[in-house]
């Protein structure tokens, strides 16, 4: 019995494959190498072709890799697909779709769904055509390969989607192909995330939503139909962490059958003197852009604070953040600069023209008035950051203990000021600060402390609550504060008093916080982790075989 319910084929697909957009590329990538020493070309990951006409720099295509599978698609099922290895640890297999045709037909394909899951698609808008036409398409290329290569019951075949993005492939798979054992993960419930962003407070009155009732109040039935469908008829149903399985219980009507949380792979973290030689050429980067930037040198113990991940500024918590900072700068005794840089991708024109040339030439100053930010903005007084910024009189003169710099650009190593990508400038921080509000999981503070870099993160993370069953404080690595709807000056008093701390560690000491950070780390490799997803596949298999 155990045998049947072991794998043999596993699809799993995610708008993120081969296509970096946010933490779920992370989840899939690093995971990917622990599952292909067990599946090899067994498994296969399908993404959209969003790269249409240009190189895609994380997908190299392989024109020998069946090319009659590929024509049988077109033939059979007029779709498009382009089948390769996806530039990753393990370099599995990979199929990008364009499903671009099926938006003429996406009227009729609402209609099926309709009319058999009772999934409502008539409120759609903004990016659900494009994501369930996608979904739809990756149904449509299972059922491709498992027709053309004779697949039956007798194999093992799981169908993996993530986020709501792909639901129609599961209802796809579950009409037409149902002896395919599916599974869906939810990373964050869409209505969740906008009762959230709606600065409504989640967590307090959980108890009292109707995820139906708030995704007609907040403009979100669609996405919310289709997601909890999903979950209500894939075989097995799974989130990333225990805060958000209760959030699925309460707002989707059902629990998940697993929680599957996100691991870790290290192997893009140097070692050794090359870590050493890489977090020197990080500082040096960052300091000498900082200087330009304000336009004076810093201290050679300046202490260096980040945080990064998507512009969601109270979900992410740069909010309570920025207060922090506030607080931090009014200690009499702080004895340390801080320099925080504040990664997280806005609306930006471009680089700035002006820093660039500046940091070529040494010799010239920097004359304008913007010492903050590094990039140029669409809009300096709407942006919230910058809002903040001014409302707490931060003036990054010399006189203030701390600076702030707003790093606004996407950071892929060809940003035009550092060009670098993020874990080249993370590997050289000192500290970093996540207070998430709403954080199903959260990577950023994960990458962290995998780069050795102590962080302060909060309960209402996945990846907080989990580090806090086993600690809770700075010293230790990692400092996991309590976040609740109406606590966040607290919040931001705790930040303000652990960076504080942390400014006053001796060599010493942060040596061996920088150590224990990276402990940490280690506990939450895939390899710790990935027996949660063997179980999934069991629990979904034992479901289909049930059929």
């Amino acid at each position: 019995m155990s045998q049947k319910l072991t794998p043999e084929y596993i699809f799993e697909t995610s708008w993120e494959v081969c296509n970096m957009v946010g933490g779920i590329y992370t989840v899939l990538s690093t995971r990917a190498a622990t599952l292909v020493e067990a599946h090899s070309d067994k498994l296969i990951f399908i993404g959209p072709d969003v790269w249409l006409g240009k190189d895609n720099p994380y997908f190299t295509e392989l024109d020998n890799l069946m090319p009659e599978w590929i024509a049988f698609t077109q033939k059979q099922y007029q779709l498009k697909i382009r089948v390769g290895r996806w530039k990753i640890p393990g370099n599995p297999l990979a199929v990008l779709v364009d499903f671009m045709p099926l938006m003429s037909k996406k009227n009729e394909v609402y209609a099926s769904i309709w009319e058999w899951a009772a999934v409502d698609s008539i409120a759609a808008y903004g990016d659900y055509d494009e994501s369930s036409m996608f979904g739809y398409a990756t149904g449509i290329i299972i059922e491709s390969y498992y027709r053309f290569f004779n697949l039956s019951k007798e194999n093992q075949v799981i169908a993996h989607f993530n986020e709501w993005m792909t639901t129609f492939g599961a209802f796809y798979i579950k009409q037409k192909l149902p002896e395919v054992a599916t599974v869906f993960t939810t990373h964050a419930t869409s209505i969740g995330r906008s009762i959230a962003g709606n600065h409504k407070p989640l967590y307090d009155y959980l108890n009292e939503y109707n995820g139906d009732q708030m995704a007609h109040e907040l403009n979100m039935i669609s996405k919310h139909s289709t997601e909890k469908k999903a979950a209500h008829l894939v075989d097995c149903f799974t989130t990333v962490s225990e805060i958000t399985g209760i959030e699925c219980e309460q707002l989707l009507d059902k629990k998940p059958d697993i929680i599957t949380p996100n691991g870790f792979e290290d192997d893009f973290v140097p070692k050794g003197k090359v870590f050493t030689s890489k977090r020197k050429e990080a500082r040096t980067i960052l300091k000498k852009t900082a200087e330009t930037l304000l336009g004076y040198k810093l201290k050679d113990n300046a202490l260096f604070v980040s945080t990064a991940g998507r512009y969601e500024y109270k979900n992410k918590g740069i909010d309570t953040f920025l207060e922090s900072l506030k607080l931090l700068s009014n200690y009499p005794d702080l004895k340390r600069e801080i320099v925080v840089f504040i990664m997280v991708p806005a609306h930006i024109k471009g680089f700035r023209v002006d820093l660039a040339s500046a940091l070529l030439h040494p010799e010239t100053t920097l004359d304008s008035w913007n010492k903050f930010t590094t990039h140029e903005l669409w809009d300096y007084y709407t942006d919230n950051v910058m809002s903040a910024i001014h409302w707490f009189h931060f003036t990054n003169q010399p006189s203030q203990k701390v600076k702030i710099i707003f790093v606004p650009s996407y950071l892929n190593g060809s940003d035009g000021i550092f060009n670098k990508t993020y874990y080249d400038l993370l590997i050289g921080m000192d500290l970093s600060v996540f207070p998430s509000y709403y954080e199903p999981w959260g990577y950023t503070p994960l990458e962290s402390v995998a780069f050795s870099v102590p962080t302060i993160t909060t309960d209402l993370s996945g990846f907080g609550q989990w580090v806090s069953h086993k600690l809770h404080d700075i010293e230790k690595g990692v400092g996991v504060i309590h976040r609740s709807d109406y606590n966040a000056f607290i919040v931001a008093e705790h930040i303000a008093e652990m960076i504080y701390r942390f400014s006053n560690f001796n060599a010493e000491e942060l040596k061996n916080v920088r150590k224990k950070a990276a402990l940490i780390a280690e506990k939450a490799l895939w390899k710790h982790f990935i027996h949660f997803y063997d179980k999934a596949y069991a629990i979904a298999l034992k479901n289909k075989n049930k059929r």
